[in-house]
């Protein structure tokens, strides 16, 4: 095949715009999924939810099977406590430093909106989530409770922003993993029998992707969700920058990638000019950790969306990063006969 330029598509980021806003704590994803559910009808033979929440869009082929893997799921809060003031004491959902949560606003389920914050402190370094609590506006227990319940999750508040090339949003840590999905399931003319996972609770030990894996149970398996940069002042050395192109994974905690994928994803890339980097993450993981590992295991590889402050409410993202991403995928999908 002969090598072709890449030129990104034309994208209407709307529907990103959209997924990120929405409400979808790890295990009360519904609302994400009917977004996704309406966008991907006319681009499926089948559309099902199955028991644990995961929608799964498939498509017949003849060639071999393959899984796409996105979480739905973001990080959040959930009420433990209500004290006779009206303020909530709440865990984490997901990996969240506590650090990073004094004077966030907080939304629930239901619109109403909070804020958290944090007792008095000797000194800075005792920010724990023991100090913290989140005020609902509310004067004493009855009127909290007219609002909020224990269990109650709360996400975290992040408007959706373009500046140039550059997006900020909370909840790009999955929704752009899915968008990148949607958009490569309306471009791709591959002829494999294909299974689009959207999945839930990644934040907490990649549940969904487990589930729908086994049920799948594909003959490769490709995963599409963020990873952390080293381009920031004093981040820690990692080489993978915003706007350098798709990350395709070496390492994770939770995953080797086999040396085939690796080298098949590499030089499909390649093929086709598509701006790539090689991503070795120290730390955290993938849904690819779990399916791999799924009945006698399913070779996984994953496509990164270069990210910066992860698990924040301000997640940024570069559309070149997030285009090449979509690009390589549609490509990957139309190309594993030596798999």
């Amino acid at each position: 095949m002969t090598s072709q330029e890449f030129v990104p598509d034309v994208f209407n980021y709307t529907l990103l715009n959209r997924l990120c806003q929405a409400y979808g704590p790890s295990g009360s994803e519904e609302e994400v999924a009917a977004i996704i559910k309406a966008e991907v009808v006319p681009y499926c033979d089948k559309l099902v939810s199955d028991s644990m929440g995961n929608l799964i869009a498939s498509r017949n082929g003849s060639g071999k099977k393959v899984m796409v893997a996105a979480h739905m799921d973001e990080i959040a809060l959930m009420v433990t406590y209500i004290d006779e003031s009206g303020f909530l004491r709440f865990i984490v959902i997901g990996e969240i430093e506590a650090r990073y949560l004094p004077y966030r606003r907080v939304i629930l389920q239901n619109g109403k909106m909070g804020t958290i914050g944090l007792e008095r402190l000797e000194k800075s370094t005792e920010i724990d989530l023991s100090k913290l609590y989140i005020d609902i506006g509310a004067s004493s227990r009855a009127e909290a409770e007219q609002v909020v319940g224990i269990g109650d999750a709360l996400i975290l508040e992040g408007a959706y922003v373009e500046v140039g090339k550059r997006i900020m949003s909370k909840a790009l840590d999955g929704r752009i993993g899915c968008f990148v999905a949607i958009e490569a399931l309306k471009r791709t003319k591959s002829t494999n029998e294909l299974a689009f996972a959207f999945t839930v609770q990644e934040e907490v030990a990649m549940r969904g992707a487990r589930v729908a894996a086994y049920a799948i149970s594909p003959d490769l398996a490709l995963v599409v969700d963020v990873t952390r940069t080293g381009d920031t002042p004093g981040a820690a050395r990692m080489e993978v920058s915003l706007g350098a192109g798709v990350g395709i994974k070496a390492f994770d905690h939770s995953l080797v990638t086999p040396p085939n994928i690796k080298r098949w994803m590499s030089a499909t890339a390649d093929r086709y000019s598509i701006p790539c980097q090689l991503e070795v993450l120290e730390q955290g993981g993938t849904d690819a950790g779990v399916i791999q590992l799924t009945k006698g295991g399913i070779p996984s590889g994953v496509l990164s969306i270069p990210a910066r402050q992860v698990h924040t409410p301000t997640e940024v993202v570069d559309k070149q990063d997030m285009e090449a991403a979509v690009t390589l995928l549609t490509k990957l999908l139309e190309e594993n006969e030596d798999l």
